[in-house]
Parts: structure tokens; sequence; C-alpha cells
């Protein structure tokens, strides 16, 4: 039959009606024929549903049938059949509308636009692909098709997913410290991955500041009177959108400033640009390597002209390497403000050597730290960390914590909520009974190193996980450090000569044994949110006013006041940096009665709690 006026959904529907018709006069396997007959009817009337997509009636190796059944797929055939001439009718008809446009058209215009319908042999439905590189469902659904190819914002970490941040141009591959780079001021002490991103770090940069609110209103209240005046503080830190409102905050209260990132992975380029551009000196880009890492640090201390007088840090390397390389510009520095358990640890470890020779401010134990950046922020990024890399399925994977900490109770917390079965291994008693507590099982991680699917270490500690624990873990495990430093999993180990490493994605590594296992490393051991993610704003916020209060104290602190050793951020500052971040929530502080003050024996305007009271 030929039809001259139906488009091809029809004709492709109308030939599989005629293929199941003719099908079915033929003398073949009527039992099996009749059990597949509803659900090939069903999809002929366009009435394809679960129901008849699996028949009841269909067993292992055997075809039964109940009489009722037969009847029933009886009946659908002869519904076929009549829908089928139903069809033709209806295909006659419309070919005898349309007969007077088609007369114009010559046969062999016809035959390129309609085409006859084979009555024996199915038409095999051609997919058409928008693009030769994208690949498609072979099922659209309502939605579309869905392409399987992964976006940039997807497969990279950086903040934004324009072309201007992603060239494959030759000047990309060039490493900044082999470039000569000039801003729009024709200043070139800086170095970056790119100066012309800078357009776009500052949109990252303004985006940041909507949601830091309170840092914005203290750089406002504070800019009149500059208490950082004269400061020159060199800085190592994560550079990223949100440590860009820090910096320009501290610059606005008066400061001079010298920065560089303290994690090889977690600059945004395009943030470090626009800083470059304003006039800071910036030395950092993603994806350095060791000797860049220490040659940026080193470009930051050791300049012509320049002394600095205070020391932002997070982690403790900048620390490390004035005081090792540079003790005579070590000893001129006011203060130290440090943010990471692994700096505070070190700065520790210098005190109680009697090595310490400037005072130091310890924020990473400061209550607005510890519940809100390390807690709160942990437990989003983790998530987001986990699936930018993987896209792994949280429910029911089995996952080990080690630390149950701040940042260990926040990533416990989150894989719990989607439905992991979450371990912790944990050295201190009081945390192990929390965890306890929490509905989380305590173990050794050699007691479940074979089983679990993923592995996140949060101690600050080295070596938690070793080359036996890795060699002993299952195939495809993933491995990942939620800490600072890149000690906490020996990832030294793995460069040996009968281990391969694949690169399959930014910031995924597969470690694959001689036996053909994989296990899945995730930003070589470094930390995770920054490197493959981003992290809360707002909780950023929070952490970056309370490093500006503390380098404030420390500058304008009276000669004596702080002597040579570790602090830590008077109870009254984290109280003034909590309250600056209830106005986002609109929260309404109660205020105590003189008489209900006298009775707790405390100031009106506070602190309000001792300093040994735990939050």
């Amino acid at each position: 039959m030929r039809l001259r006026g139906c488009g091809k959904i029809f004709v492709w529907r109308l030939n599989t009606a005629v293929n199941v018709v003719n099908l079915l006069s033929h003398d073949i396997e009527r039992s099996i024929l009749e059990v597949h007959a509803p659900p090939l009817l069903a999809l002929t009337s366009g009435r394809f549903t679960a129901e008849s997509e699996f028949p009841a009636c269909l067993t292992r190796g055997n075809v039964s049938m109940s009489e009722a059944a037969t009847a029933e797929a009886k009946l659908e055939v002869k519904q076929a059949s009549k829908e089928v001439k139903e069809s033709e009718n209806v295909a006659e008809k419309y070919s005898a509308m349309t007969v007077s446009k088609n007369s114009e058209m010559n046969m062999g215009e016809l035959s390129s636009v309609f085409s006859a319908v084979a009555t024996h042999k199915p038409v095999k439905k051609q997919i058409t692909f928008v693009e030769d590189k994208q690949e498609f469902s072979r099922f659209p659904t309502k939605a579309g098709r869905r392409s399987l190819s992964r976006s940039i914002s997807q497969s990279s970490t950086d903040s934004y997913s324009s072309a201007a941040s992603y060239t494959d141009s030759s000047d990309d591959e060039t490493s900044p410290r082999d470039k000569t780079q000039v801003n729009s001021k024709g200043s070139s002490d800086f170095c970056v991955k790119n100066i012309k991103q800078a357009e776009f770090g500052r949109r990252e940069i303004e985006i940041a500041e909507q949601d830091m609110t309170a840092l914005i209103s203290l750089r406002k209240r504070a800019q009149s009177e500059k208490p950082l005046a004269g400061a020159k503080i060199v800085g190592c830190t994560h550079i990223t959108a949100q440590t860009a409102v820090l910096i320009e905050t501290l610059a606005a209260l008066g400061a001079q400033c010298r920065w560089t990132a303290c994690n090889i992975y977690s600059t945004q380029n395009e943030v470090a640009a626009a800083l470059s551009e304003t006039g800071v000196a910036v030395f950092a880009w993603k994806g350095e390597s060791e000797d860049d890492f220490w040659w940026c640090i080193d470009r930051c201390v050791n300049t012509e002209g320049w002394q600095p007088n205070m020391i932002l840090d997070d982690g403790g390397d900048l620390t490390h390497w004035m005081y090792k390389k540079y003790p005579n510009v070590f000893k001129k520095i006011r203060g130290i403000v440090e943010e990471s358990v692994t700096g505070v640890h070190r700065l520790y470890q210098l005190s109680k050597a009697g090595k310490l020779c400037v005072p130091a401010m310890n924020v990473n134990d400061s209550v607005t730290k510890q519940k809100f950046d390390n807690l709160y922020c942990c437990r989003e990024s983790i998530l987001d960390g986990l699936k930018r890399t993987t896209d792994v399925m949280f429910g029911g994977k089995q996952v080990v914590v080690c630390g149950y900490g701040e940042v260990g109770k926040g990533c416990c917390a989150a894989l719990k909520a989607l439905g992991s079965i979450v371990y912790v291994t944990e050295i201190d008693p009081i945390c192990a009974l929390q965890a306890c507590m929490d509905g989380f099982r305590v173990v050794k991680l050699n007691e479940v190193i074979r089983q679990v699917d993923i592995i996140i270490t949060c101690t600050g500690n080295k070596n938690v996980v070793t080359r036996d624990q890795l060699d002993r873990m299952k195939n495809g495990a993933i491995v990942c450090n939620m800490g600072h430093s890149n000690t906490e999993i020996d990832v030294a180990s793995l460069r040996t000569p009968e281990l391969t490493w694949e690169r399959v994605r930014s910031q995924v590594d597969h470690v694959i044994w001689p036996d053909g296992k994989r296990v899945i490393l995730l930003a070589e051991g470094r930390l995770l949110n920054l490197s493959c993610s981003t992290v809360p704003t707002f909780v950023l916020s929070i952490t970056a006013t309370t490093q500006a209060l503390a380098l404030i104290e420390l500058y304008n602190a009276p000669e004596g006041r702080y002597k040579k050793d570790v602090y830590l951020l008077p109870k009254k500052m984290d109280e003034y940096v909590a309250s600056l971040h209830l106005t986002t929530f609109d929260a309404h502080l109660t205020e105590l009665s003189d008489e209900q003050a006298k009775y707790l024996g405390l100031n009106k305007n506070g602190p309000f709690k001792p300093n040994y009271y735990r939050y």
C-alpha cells in the first residue's frame, strides 16, 4: 500500500500494525505468539504500558496460557485488525485531501517526500543526532534528548564555565612563571594563569559579596578608622572568590597585601587575576607543581622593599618557610593568624620548643570557626566534591570516616542523611563515644578496609591510610581527604613502578594494581572540597570575619598584651562575629534585664559564656 499524504510517524505506526497482522496469519508457534500479541498490539495502538510489557503468563522455558488470557489475546488481535482498516480509511481520506497539492509536484519530488510501506519487512526507525560529538538516549522522553557528554562546569572545578577560561591555546600550556604579564595599571608584580580572566573573576567576587554581608558591614564600619594602616600582610590561604572579599576588606582597612595559595589545586584562576588587576600581588594558579608552590611563597616574602609585619596562614607552610629561610624577617613579625588544625599544631610545637618568637592567634579553635566552618561547611561540601568527581550514589554505600572532630561530624551527618552506612575511626574516647551516641559504629580501619566503598580522612594527622591498607581495598574504592595536608593518605607510596596512574577526569586518578584492581584517588590526597568543588559562601564569611578581627586585634594590641605564645580569639570577638551574621536571618536577640544580668553575674553586653564553655 502506498501512502501519499501521511507523515513518517503515522507510516511507522501503521506499518507495525500491518506487520503484526501478517505475522499472525502464519502458522507458527501460536502459543508464544498469543502470549506476546497483547503487548505488540498495545504498541501499535499507542497503549504500551508497564502492565502489557511483561505478560504474566510467560514462565521460565515453558509457555502456559489460561483460556481467559487466550480469549483476551484473540480479542486484542481482532481489535488491532479493525484499527488497521480504520487507519487505511483515514490514510485514503487524507491522501484525497492533499492530492491537489501533490499533483503539482513531479514523481521525483514525491518519492523524496513519501515512501512506500513495506508490508512484510519491519522498518527500522532512524535516530538523527544533532551533533556528531554528542550521543543521545535512543528513547527520547518528554524532557527531550539527554546528552551523555559532561559539561565543562561538571568536569572541572573552576567556578565558571566560560570559554574564556578554558582554551586549548598554547598560551595556556605555558607555565605562568615563563610569562610576562602586565595589568591595566602597568604593574607586573604578580604571577597568575591569565590576567585576561580578571573580568570574569570580578563577577565571581561580586557574587560572593552578596552572601558575605557581615564582612562587608565590618569593612564599612572600620573603613574610616583604617585600623590596619601600615600593616603589611603576607597571606597563604585558598584563593577563591570568598577569600578575595577578605583580602579586599583588609586592603580597604589600610593594609598592603601579598598573597599566595596554601593548596596547589584550590586556586580559582579568574579570581587570582581579578585581585592582581586591582594591585594585590598574587602568586598562585591552579595546578602548581611542588616547586611552583614554594617559589610562590618565596616571591611573596622575599621582595625588594617589602618587610611583612603580619602573617595570615592556612596550614603553617608560610610560617614554616619564613622561620626556616628568613629568620631575621620572621623576628620582625608582629603577629600570626592561623586557621587550620595542621597549622595550629605546628605553632604549638614551635611554642613548646621555645622557638616561637612572635604572638600567634589560633583561629581554628575559635567557636565561630569550629562550629560553622568545620561542621556546617564540610557537611555540605563533602557531598558536592564526591558528586562532581565520581557521580557516586550514596545510598547503601559503606563509608568510613577517619576522625570524628567537627569536620568528621559534618561528613558523617551528610552521608548518613543520604542513606550511606557510615563507620568512624577515632583515637579520642570522648569523640568515639559521641560517634556511638550519634548512631555510628566505631571501628579500626583494618576491620572494614576490605569492604568499604569510600574512605574519607579528617584528622590533620599523617599516614592515616597506609600503603598496606590501600593494597587491601576493594576494586573501585574511593579515597579522599577532608583534612588539610596531603600527608593523611600515604600517596607517596603509590608512586612506584608496579602501579599505574591513569588520569580519568580533572582531579580524579585511577591507581591500577598489577592484578587490575583500581583505587580512585581524588585530588592526589589533598583537600577535597576546595580542590574538587566549592564551599558555602555564607559559612566562609564567618571565618573571614573572624580572621579580619584577629589581625586587627594583634596589630593594634598594646605592647605586652600578647607574649610569644599561641592565643585563642577573645570570646567577645566570637560573639561579635556571630551577631554580625544574625541579621541575614532577621534574628532578634533577647536582652537581659539588670536583675537577670546580676543574677547570672554577667555583663548585659557579654561575653555570655566563660572560656571553658563547650558549645
